[in-house]
């Protein structure tokens, strides 16, 4: 994480970037790139999207990227680790669904 984080800082210093990528900016553009890999799937039915094709993989692997690289650069802005923010939200979500939860009963 702190490689593509130094590596993410140098590309934006080198490009004078930084101007542009206020929490909100960064944000936005983070969904943006969601959405573009929303669109991959929209139309596919649930079995056509875990089979896609060798096109929509390159798409989908690009789209992974773009949003990973905006999620750090947002998270770096409030000196936050992604990861540690996944794992301490997981602790939480431990508690809020336990496993003996039944409401979603129908994929177990």
């Amino acid at each position: 994480m702190n490689k593509l984080r130094h590596d993410l800082r140098l590309f934006v210093s080198e490009r004078k970037w930084d101007g542009y990528h206020s929490p909100k900016n960064l944000s936005m553009a983070l969904m943006v790139e969601a959405a573009e890999m929303v669109e991959i799937f929209q139309w596919m039915t649930e079995a056509e999207s875990i089979l896609i094709d060798a096109e929509a993989f390159e798409r989908l692997k690009d789209e992974i990227g773009d949003v990973q690289i905006y999620l750090m650069m947002l998270a770096d802005k409030f000196n936050l680790c992604p990861v540690e923010m996944a794992r301490m939200k997981i602790k939480k979500n431990r508690i809020k669904h336990p496993v003996d939860d039944n409401r979603y009963g129908k994929f177990r």
